[in-house]
């Protein structure tokens, strides 16, 4: 009768520890997602603003070589976004972000904004309510923009 406790209580051990390390694993888990999500936040605002500066160079950095950018006007590449925002003739001023949902998929993330964007387009002042959603891909130890969309909605839009 000793003998078959002792294996009940060893048996019953192995379970919690199994159990612990499980536990374990998802926090850790939750956290790395937790922390890649607040990495392409913060690269999101980051593009927002050397939009707003015209930074080219650092958005030549972070654009992905095929890199597609969809806007109300057409569809173009990488040169042709930058050409545009270096030389105005789309003028990125503000991006008010009013809302950001995120998703993680490996080594690939899709951020979705709402945003108000206030932009001068051929020397025309505009202001656009869109959700913009970006897709991000994770390349050595680099995130690379893959797509920038821009959809119009409304200004009571929500991303659910």
């Amino acid at each position: 009768m000793k003998a078959e406790t002792i294996l009940q209580q060893n048996s019953f051990k192995a379970v919690m520890l199994a159990l612990c390390s499980v536990l374990l694993n998802v926090q850790v888990s939750f956290a790395q997602d937790a922390g890649i999500e607040q990495e392409i936040i913060d690269l999101s605002k980051n593009k927002w603003q050397w939009m707003a500066d015209k930074d080219v160079d650092k958005l030549a950095s972070l654009f992905h070589d095929k890199s597609k950018f969809v806007h109300m006007s057409g569809t173009w590449n990488k040169q042709r976004e930058l050409e545009i925002i270096e030389s105005g003739s789309i003028w990125y001023k503000n991006a008010d972000v009013h809302q950001v949902v995120i998703e993680v998929f490996d080594d690939t993330a899709i951020l979705w904004n709402r945003i108000t964007l206030q932009a001068v387009v051929r020397g025309n002042e505009v202001s656009n309510e869109f959700t913009a959603t970006e897709v991000y891909k994770k390349q050595g130890s680099e995130w690379k923009l893959l797509d920038l969309t821009f959809s119009s909605v409304r200004d009571t839009h929500k991303i659910e």
